[in-house]
């Protein structure tokens, strides 16, 4: 369910693009990062860096859509929605707070994100986030340099590189338990 809530905005923004405006798919992906917020805050858990990051992202880039360039392209929406999660991805852990730590922490028990090697593993499926976020950036830069590739070369990087960050989330905490012998809800969507 986790998982779901995080790509919510994602998912949404990606069908929306072949279907309506970017400035539309933006915004509407911005709200939804809003309400994915709000739904925390209800329930009494901390906002989430990625959510209210991902707000900002899709308001910013529909802000500068409606205000300052209506004729960016597709391509170029895209790459700068990449650019922003992978900044945010990045920054996260400049910062010594790998975005998916606040979403592990709620989701185990506390004595198991006390465990030596819990803020290594979250570092570790914080990185596995920003190469797909750097990924999916290089392969639409790449398309907008060379214009001869098919866009769905594009969508190719994109759906292995998220869909590879989604398995990995899955499987590393599972390497772990075996590797180390911690428990598997020692790591984010382990349960």
């Amino acid at each position: 369910m986790t998982i779901f809530l995080i790509l919510a905005p994602y998912g949404a923004y990606t069908l929306l693009m072949l279907v309506t405006s970017a400035t539309m798919s933006v915004f509407v992906a911005s709200a939804i990062c809003l309400a994915t917020v709000a739904l925390d805050v209800v329930r009494g858990r901390s906002v989430k860096t990625l959510a209210a990051g991902s707000a900002i992202v899709f308001a910013a880039i529909g802000l500068y859509l409606a205000l300052r360039d209506p004729a960016l392209g597709p391509l170029g929406v895209k790459l700068s929605v990449d650019i922003g999660i992978f900044v945010i991805s990045l920054g996260s852990m400049l910062v010594r707070r790998p975005f998916t730590l606040q979403y592990a922490v709620e989701s185990v028990p506390p004595e198991t994100a006390a465990m030596p090697g819990f803020l290594h593993a979250n570092y570790v499926i914080t990185g596995a986030w920003t190469a797909a976020a750097l990924l999916m950036a290089a392969a639409n830069l790449v398309l907008l340099y060379v214009p001869g590739l098919p866009l769905w070369s594009s969508l190719a990087v994109a759906f292995a590189a998220r869909n590879s960050a989604i398995y990995f989330t899955k499987w590393y905490p599972e390497y772990r338990q075996i590797k180390y012998g911690a428990p598997a809800s020692a790591m984010p969507n382990a349960r």
